[in-house]
């Protein structure tokens, strides 16, 4: 096949790589600063970081990103509203869709319809009337998700319906829950639909910066970007089904741990700038969800197990009270900003000399990312804030951006406004385990904390013993969250919710014992871990060695480890999964048939075996069809499997509730 380029677009940084197929050899690799204002200067410097001889080989250019992770993460997006048909508001608020799916009730419309729940009765809206008298709501979306309660036994009829007449009303893009997902639970086909409309302009943003970095560069060979599963798919179905991708990024990462590890079972740790993500590899197999949770979103999007964890080199750190504090949000590290604006380092300077403690973060600065696409979207407190930043990034509490009542939180989280800050990074330039922008301004604004933390006093030896802190608040946050991965894996049953509060404690308990010996030949409590933990991602040698000691685990970090993603995207396959269910129909005499629901037919059968034959061929269908959507080419291997759901009664008699066909279509791209 020859060469092949994988391009991985993280939070802080892009990386590419030259992949040779025959000889399954990376031959080159290069990273540079991810340009969150505009995207196609770091993929560009990042592929001018390769041999140009070899990258003009390339016939397949394989994408791989996390920036909609972060965006599920950090809460950004595009503005986006859903239509949902068949539940209310009261439902919402009962099943605290808000917190248990991500469903935020002020982005709905509930739209109450009585369709029966086989699709036999469908409940048509008048939807000219709807559109009246909702008009000023839908209006402000620059997306629409469109969910229906019993789509997936009627055919979509009324989500086909609500997309209609919504693009006949609104010129905006517009996607059925239908079209994405074919489970039952509304709630989350639901969250997968507003998912998907919030990051349209988060892919769109991106691949039209992919764009613009290949063109400037002649490169025009095949693009394909790796979806959520760790299959890839081309450019024009991620900008349709951009919730697809929502793991690209860690998706890549494990593919490329795998391809780059010598291991059979492993814990991947891959840290990068914004998140890490802890996956699991059992039997040389990645460990697959059935329906991926990040950032709070609970959706039917089915792909690698991925646990992300707020946690990274750009990570927040603050003072809460008189504790030091590592946040959930990404910040752009202040070496980082004062290497492309010296004013940061000049106020750091200044506030570092007038030596004063502070509650308030004062050492932190905001610039303006992009300008909005609207201005009548935003309150005129928010307007005057990005009018403030337009000459560049203004220190909080100075002269442009006071500091009490300094409301940033929806600039923050739609991506207009970028926060600069103290983070592990600028601990890493302060120490020397990365130097690569402005250590000074690192330091100086490290000498804030010392100033305004009792435990420490503005001095070389304290700087050491910050730094140290802030490397074991890593330590121990990485810790406690690959511990709580291994458990709840092994014991999937007990932890349905996840660890509990106890089981907390007691890992946060062996991590601070972690260095003292236990003398006590009664009873000890320790970890034993078989699998190795692989570990990928620049910073991550720092931290995960002591990690894996404290686990008893082997520690490994291969070779091209930082570039990981990269090669994962470009090693990455085409498979295409589709499920079709089967029920059984009960009536006074029993069983009087069954019916087959596939995502775009039903259809009824006299017995279990015409159903089974009838699901089969549709399972078949829909796999080679989506496979071949997404860029698969030449001969397909498909693959049929079937999962059988029953339960006995009181009596003891069983009862058939289903069966789930299962098909799965592989190919190549080229």
């Amino acid at each position: 096949m020859g060469l092949g380029i994988g391009i991985d677009t993280g939070g802080t940084y892009t990386d590419a790589v030259v992949y040779d197929f025959d000889t399954a050899r990376v031959m080159a690799s290069g990273k540079a600063r991810t340009t969150k204002e505009d995207l196609s200067l770091g993929i560009g410097r990042a592929l001018d970081s390769l041999p140009a001889e070899l990258v003009k080989r390339a016939e397949i250019i394989s994408l791989s990103t996390t920036l909609a992770t972060n965006a599920c993460v950090e809460d950004k997006g595009g503005r986006a509203r859903l239509v949902m048909m068949g539940t209310n508001q009261k439902t919402l608020k009962w099943v605290h869709a808000d917190q248990k799916y991500g469903l935020n009730v002020d982005d709905i419309l509930c739209v109450e319809t009585h369709g029966s729940f086989d699709g036999k009765v469908v409940d048509h809206p008048d939807w000219a009337a709807i559109i009246a008298e909702n008009d000023a709501f839908l209006r402000q979306a620059e997306a629409l998700g469109i969910v229906e309660l019993n789509a997936m036994h009627n055919g979509g009829v009324c989500e086909a319906e609500a997309r209609d007449a919504l693009r006949g009303a609104y010129d905006v893009p517009l996607v059925m829950a239908s079209e994405l997902v074919s489970g039952l639970n509304i709630m989350e086909r639901g969250a997968t639909a507003l998912l998907n409309a919030r990051l349209l302009p988060v892919v769109d943003q991106f691949l039209k910066a992919v764009d613009k970095a290949l063109k400037e560069r002649g490169l025009g060979a095949l693009r394909v970007i790796v979806r959520s599963d760790g299959s890839l798919m081309v450019e024009d179905a991620a900008k349709k089904k951009p919730v697809e991708t929502i793991l690209s990024g860690p998706a890549a990462s494990v593919m490329g741990a795998k391809a780059l590890a010598d291991c059979k079972s492993a814990v991947v740790v891959d840290m990068g700038g914004t998140t890490t993500d802890i996956s699991i590899i059992r039997d040389g197999a990645p460990q697959m969800s059935g329906g991926i949770s990040v950032g709070g979103w609970r959706t039917q999007v089915n792909g690698v197990f991925i646990d992300t964890v707020s946690l990274g080199g750009d990570t927040r750190i603050f003072i809460d009270g008189q504790r030091l504090v590592l946040g959930n949000r990404r910040v752009e590290p202040l070496c980082a900003a004062a290497s492309r604006w010296p004013k940061v380092r000049e106020e750091l300077e200044r506030l570092a000399k007038a030596g004063k403690a502070h509650t308030q973060p004062v050492h932190e600065f905001l610039y303006l990312v992009r300008e909005s696409g609207s201005d009548s979207l935003y309150t005129d407190a928010e307007k005057r804030i990005m009018d403030s930043l337009r000459g560049g990034p203004q220190m909080i509490g100075g002269e442009a951006l006071g500091l009490y009542g300094l409301d940033t939180e929806r600039l923050e989280r739609e991506g207009l406004v970028m926060r600069c800050g103290l983070t592990p990074t600028d601990i890493m330039h302060i120490t020397g385990d990365y130097k690569v922008f402005d250590d000074q301004a690192s330091r100086l604004a490290a000498r804030h904390f010392l100033q305004s933390l009792p435990q420490y006093e503005d001095t070389d030896e304290d700087m050491s013993r910050f730094c140290a802190q802030v490397y074991d608040l890593v330590e121990e946050k990485l810790f406690t969250h690959v511990a709580r991965v291994l458990i709840e894996s092994r014991y999937p049953d007990i932890y349905k919710g996840g660890v509990d509060a106890q089981t907390q404690a007691l890992i946060s308990e062996k991590w601070k014992r972690r260095h003292e010996a236990d003398p006590s030949d009664f009873f000890r409590i320790g970890f034993d871990v078989g699998a190795s933990l692989v570990g990928i991602g620049a910073p991550i040698h720092l931290f995960l060695p002591d990690v894996a000691a404290a686990l008893g685990a082997k520690c490994s970090i291969p070779e091209h480890s930082e570039v990981a993603n990269a090669v994962g995207a470009v090693v990455a396959d085409v498979f295409a999964t589709v499920e079709v269910e089967i029920r059984c129909a009960y009536g006074t005499d029993g069983v009087m048939g069954y019916t087959v629901h596939a995502s775009d037919d039903t259809q009824w059968y006299e017995t279990f075996e015409q159903a089974m034959e009838g699901a089969s061929a549709a399972a078949v269908r829909l796999a080679r069809a989506e496979a071949r959507r997404r860029g698969a080419m030449g001969e397909l291997t498909t693959r049929v499997r079937h999962d059988s759901h029953a339960a006995s009664d009181r009596d003891g008699a069983r009862i058939d509730l289903g069966t789930t066909v299962i098909a799965t279509a592989s190919g190549r791209m080229l």
